[in-house]
C-alpha cells in the first residue's frame, strides 16, 4: 500500500484544515473518555458502536458475519470501532483526516495485538493513498456533517469496493441537527433549517466525552446532509440501495431532555418519553453491482 501525508496537500478548505486541528486535540481527551485502557485488556471487548452497526450490517453479510472480509473504515478516529470489527475477524483498514488520531489508532492496535492499517487522508483523497480495494466499506456514526461534499464522498466509497461489496453507514438523523438542541423542556422545536446550506460554524472548546478539559483549536465547521442527499449521492455514484432504516437510540447526549438507558448492545440515549416522535439516527446499506 502507498500511504502518504496529506497534509501538503493542495486544496484542502480553511474550514477543513480547522477540524482536522480541532481532532487533533481531541485525541488524548477521547483516548480516556473512550475507555480504551480497558479496550485494551480485554479481548473480547467490544465497541456499543461496533456492536451496533453488526446487529444492522449482518442480514446483508455472507453467513451475518465480517470474518474473512476485507474491511474499510472510513473516518475511523481512533480505531476503537474499526479494532472492534478486526476482533470480528475482518482484516481492517481505518482512514482519517487527523495525523495524531492515526498515530493513536496505530498505537491502540499495537498494545491491543490486533492487525490493523491506518492511514491518515482526507475521506475523498482515499483512492490516492490506499491501493486495495475492499468487501466492505463501512462510515461511522457521527462521520458525515464533517464532509462538505457529498458527491465525492460517494464516488470514493463506489471506488474503494470491490464489485459486489456492501456499504454501510449509520449516522445521526438529518432532522435531529435542525432541532433547537438548547432546550430543556422535552419540547422538539425546529430553528434550523432541514435543508443543505452554507457549514455551520461553531467555537466549541470542549469535546462531547468530557466537559472540563478545554480545547484551544475550538473552531469547526459543519454541513448539513438531508437524508435525500445522502441517499442521491451513493445512487449518483452507481450503488444499489439494499436497505434503509430509522432507529430510536443515538450515542451521544443531543439534546438536553435525553436519558441513558441500558440496550442489548450496551448504553445509548433516548428520548424521555414519546420517542416515537422523532428518528434519533438512521442505516443505510448499499452494494457495488459486478
Amino acid at each position: 500500500m502507498d500511504a502518504r501525508s496529506t497534509d501538503d496537500r493542495p486544496g484542502l478548505p480553511h474550514e477543513v484544515l480547522a477540524n482536522r486541528r480541532n481532532w487533533d486535540e481531541r485525541v488524548p481527551i477521547h483516548l480516556v473518555g473512550y475507555g480504551t485502557d480497558a479496550f485494551v485488556a480485554d479481548p473480547e471487548r467490544l465497541s456499543d458502536v461496533a456492536r451496533e452497526d453488526l446487529a444492522l450490517m449482518a442480514p446483508h453479510l455472507p453467513g451475518g458475519s465480517l470474518a474473512g472480509l476485507d474491511l474499510l473504515h472510513l473516518q475511523c478516529h481512533l480505531g476503537t470501532d474499526t479494532l472492534s470489527f478486526a476482533r470480528l475477524g475482518a482484516r481492517v483498514t481505518g482512514v482519517d483526516l487527523s495525523p495524531a488520531a492515526v498515530d493513536a489508532a496505530r498505537d491502540l492496535a499495537r498494545r491491543a495485538g490486533l492487525g490493523a492499517t491506518f492511514v491518515e487522508s482526507e475521506v475523498t483523497a482515499t483512492q490516492d493513498v490506499v491501493a486495495e480495494r475492499f468487501d466492505v466499506v463501512h462510515t461511522g456514526i457521527g462521520a458525515l456533517c464533517w464532509l462538505p461534499d457529498l458527491d465525492a464522498w460517494a464516488r470514493t466509497v463506489a471506488t474503494m469496493l470491490r464489485p459486489g461489496g456492501l456499504f454501510f453507514v449509520r449516522d445521526g438523523h438529518p432532522v435531529l441537527a435542525s432541532l433547537d438542541d438548547e432546550r430543556d423542556d422535552g419540547r422538539l422545536v425546529l430553528a434550523r433549517s432541514y435543508f443543505a446550506g452554507p457549514p455551520l460554524r461553531w467555537d466549541d472548546d470542549v469535546s462531547y466525552v468530557n466537559q472540563e478539559v478545554r480545547i484551544r483549536s475550538a473552531e469547526t465547521y459543519e454541513w448539513h446532509h438531508p437524508l435525500s442527499e445522502v441517499v442521491g449521492a451513493l445512487l449518483g455514484a452507481g450503488l444499489r440501495l439494499t436497505s434503509l432504516g430509522e432507529q430510536t437510540t443515538l450515542p451521544w447526549k443531543a439534546l438536553p431532555s435525553m436519558v441513558e438507558e441500558a440496550t442489548e448492545h450496551g448504553t445509548a440515549w433516548v428520548l424521555p418519553e414519546g420517542r416515537e416522535r422523532l428518528p434519533l439516527t438512521f442505516s443505510l446499506t448499499a452494494v457495488k453491482d459486478a
